[in-house]
């Protein structure tokens, strides 16, 4: 084991302003040794999400700041390559949070623990439909939403991993659907094969008006990825008991001062609206019969999903990059050179 290389991306800086490959630095090393108990995984493909950024900062957070000189934290997907722990075998495809290098060793637990990928589903769909975007989708909208058939929902950041399943979701829960996405491309994708009855795009269209055309009888839920501007538009034109689920706001990751909060929060106190956040983990021991409901739906048709698959170790940092520019439509994943 000892001859195997371990290409590894650590955090050699923390980010001012939009992160970068300056923010890292590559190394290799001899990839570790698994003892009594572990297992060492090749990782083949990582999850690349909005939130890595948030762990790049040195504050509190509902998980530990990545440190300087640690390999970068990312979810993973990869083959097991030796194992001393009796719930894994050599060959397994497994889940866990492998990070931005080649190899990594665990126990198998961790906040996300290590999972065996279930047989006869592409290991992708894990780190995608099936994983964390999936179970943000399905637990925000559905447990925060509260959907009610004919209702009319909003999501921003549409064209993404965690906003396009959302937005299905309230399409099979009987509601009506409009996305807001940059690009005539992804608007075309939401309401072409995605069956949005609307989108928005948001460079090209004035919001405001947009969304008192498209939602003349208000907005009961909104599922809120981006947080800003958009926020703030979609506040202007909540309805009576509105839900506001917010997802996240990656519009502001990246921002060197502290972004104004939305002007209108009064809103809320007039329409009796409710505006909730969530963390993915605390709904964990449900995943089980989320990842049944999900993949149901996408055998049926009703639920389609994209994967931007880029390749390459030496692209990681790149790759991330690409979710604040607005590059990649779904999930963005990476495949590892060398990996199988």
């Amino acid at each position: 084991m000892g001859a195997r290389t371990n290409r590894q991306w650590l955090l050699a800086k923390r980010p001012e302003g939009m992160v970068g490959e300056h923010n890292f630095e590559c190394v290799e090393r001899p990839a570790p040794e698994p003892a009594e108990g572990e297992v060492l995984v090749r990782n083949v493909y990582l999850s690349f999400d909005p939130t890595q950024r948030g762990w790049m900062e040195d504050r509190e957070s509902y998980m530990p700041p990545v440190r300087i000189g640690e390999p970068m934290r990312a979810g993973s997907v990869g083959r097991v390559v030796a194992s001393r722990h009796p719930g894994f075998a050599e060959g397994d495809w497994v889940q866990g949070t492998g990070g931005w290098q080649d190899y990594f060793v665990t126990d198998g637990g961790g906040p996300v623990p290590l999972s065996k990928v279930p047989e006869g589903v592409p290991p992708t769909y894990v780190l995608s439909v099936l994983g964390v975007t999936g179970l943000t989708a399905y637990f925000g909208f559905l447990d925060l939403g509260v959907p009610q058939p004919g209702e009319t929902v909003l999501v921003s950041g549409a064209a993404g991993a965690t906003g396009s399943v959302a937005g299905q979701i309230a399409r099979i829960k009987g509601c009506r659907v409009i996305g807001i996405a940059g690009g005539a491309e992804k608007c075309a994708w939401l309401t072409g094969p995605a069956r949005f009855d609307a989108a928005i795009d948001y460079r090209n269209e004035d919001v405001r008006q947009r969304l008192a055309e498209t939602c003349p009888d208000r907005i009961n839920i909104f599922f809120d990825n981006v947080g800003g501007d958009i926020l703030e538009a979609a506040l202007d034109h909540i309805a009576l008991h509105a839900r506001v689920v917010l997802c996240g706001g990656i519009s502001a990751y990246n921002a060197t001062t502290p972004p104004p909060g939305p002007r209108n929060l009064l809103n809320l106190i007039i329409m009796r609206a409710r505006m909730e956040g969530f963390i993915v983990l605390d709904y964990y021991d449900r995943a089980g019969a989320a990842v049944k409901d999900l993949l149901g739906w996408i055998e049926s048709g009703e639920l389609i999903h994209e994967e931007d698959v880029q390749e390459g170790f030496t692209n990681i940092p790149a790759t991330l990059t690409r979710l604040f520019t607005g590059q990649n439509r779904g999930k963005q994943l990476l495949k590892i050179d060398g990996a199988e």
